[in-house]
């Protein structure tokens, strides 16, 4: 069994993304159920364009059983388990190529698509072993958006987006309130009672259940 889990790499002022770091320390194997899954991970541009198309272009090349893709929110405290990806475009900041959406639509389908990962059995999974987790109907419109809708329209398999708190080893993130609703400007950032290692944890946790529901 393969899993893709993707982060994102560091954008606006900021040179960390707590998504990128916490991927790149998951496990290139987990057994689940004596059953040996492959995880692979890959980090995204945070790029309206280039994001959706590098993630399409991986899924085609890898062929994953499941896809889970990991952004950072700056004004989130826990683990936020996406239900919705919304046909929006909105930027705070321009992205790394230097494009500020306004108010676009992404494409001709839906206004809302569905995450397609059993999003209640990972919440009750991270909860009960410690890290607070909880559903999202929000994704924002940034770039997470962006790449969590063209992931439902291009895999049909279980996919869905996971927000983790925009965790800083030291000081707080300068950027990453751009997933959420309230974008005005003087955001103030919280740091979280996690670490990257939590974060680690938490997704090799989200792995282990969505491969439990494919199994």
């Amino acid at each position: 069994m393969r899993i893709l889990v993707t982060g994102f790499e560091p954008f606006g002022r900021d040179n960390l993304n707590a998504s990128e770091q916490a991927v790149e320390q998951l496990a290139p194997h987990i057994e689940v159920d004596d059953i040996d899954v492959e995880v692979f991970t890959r980090i995204l541009p945070v790029s309206f364009e280039r994001g959706p198309r590098i993630l399409a272009h991986t899924i085609a090349e890898l062929k994953p059983d499941a896809v889970i893709a990991v952004g950072e929110a700056g004004k989130r405290h826990d683990i936020s388990v996406e239900l919705f990806a919304r046909n929006v475009a909105h930027a705070r900041i321009p992205d790394n190529d230097g494009y500020q959406a306004c108010q676009e639509n992404l494409d001709e389908v839906a206004a809302v698509l569905q995450s397609r990962l059993p999003c209640q059995e990972i919440i009750a999974e991270l909860n009960v072993n410690g890290i607070s987790a909880s559903e999202s109907v929000d994704a924002g419109a940034y770039v997470c958006n962006a790449v969590f809708r063209s992931l439902l329209r291009t895999f049909s398999g279980p996919a869905g987006f996971i927000h983790v708190p925009a965790v800083r080893d030291s000081g707080v993130a300068r950027v990453g309130a751009e997933t959420d609703s309230d974008m005005g400007e003087g955001l103030q950032f919280s740091q979280a009672d996690l670490s990257i290692a939590d974060l680690a944890t938490a997704l090799t946790l989200v792995c282990q259940v969505v491969a439990r529901n494919i199994v």
